[in-house]
């Protein structure tokens, strides 16, 4: 039987948010939703500021690496 990957949360630091000012704030940490198909597409799926997860190309994201303590945070800041 397979065992199911655990994914650790991933996020992303916006630095584009062009015509999508209302959704997207430069310079905010989001959390980005794995999404294979997005990705193979030049997309991220992230949670933007309407708190539900819509694709915007990638370029406009950094993904960062943040510390566990911080990650559980935003986790529950949601």
């Amino acid at each position: 039987m397979k065992r199911r990957k655990t994914v650790s949360p991933h996020f992303a630091v916006c630095v584009n948010n062009a015509g999508y000012p209302a959704s997207l704030e430069l310079h905010k940490i989001y959390r980005v939703i794995p999404d294979d198909d997005a990705a193979e597409e030049g997309d991220i799926r992230v949670v933007d500021e309407s708190g539900e997860d819509y694709l915007y190309p990638a370029d406009w994201f950094v993904e960062v690496k943040l510390p566990p303590p911080v990650q559980k945070s935003l986790l529950h800041a949601a």
